[in-house]
């Protein structure tokens, strides 16, 4: 090699890192994934349950849906969205779906958080400094 060589200057690479560990991304796939299929069949259930108990649903969101005006003159508005006005109570079931969504969400992230910080990297690096050991002194006034 000549001596204007680029090679002998080069600092080595360092190692990649291998990014987080399968368990976290599971998680992640989890959440992604199962958590709204399985708060969509939740919301379906309970919303079911609670017409044949007879408890009081606003009325708002129980029976079937209706679209605007500009929706019924459009022959293609009409041809996508007219599925969704033969289906009873959808915006009961979306709404209780929606809510177990961010109950079962929330719960999961309480957990992965709990079990993060026992598990997860420490809390300082190798370049921090130790926390100052420092002891607060009462003061009467």
């Amino acid at each position: 090699m000549g001596k204007y060589s680029s090679f002998s200057r080069m600092a080595p690479k360092p190692p990649k890192s291998q990014g987080p560990h399968v368990i976290w991304r599971g998680i992640g796939c989890l959440m992604m994934l199962i958590v709204p299929a399985m708060s969509i069949a939740i919301g379906i259930s309970t919303i079911n349950y609670a017409i044949e108990k007879k408890w009081q649903l606003p009325y708002q969101l129980v029976g079937y849906m209706e679209l605007p005006d500009y929706f019924y003159k459009s022959s293609g508005l009409i041809q996508v969205f007219g599925p969704l006005t033969r289906i009873p109570n959808l915006y009961a079931y979306i709404s209780a779906s929606l809510l177990f969504t961010i109950l079962i969400g929330g719960l999961i992230s309480t957990i992965y958080a709990i079990v993060y910080s026992f598990v997860g990297p420490s809390r300082y690096g190798p370049t921090d400094a130790p926390p100052p050991r420092f002891v607060a002194k009462k003061k009467s006034r």
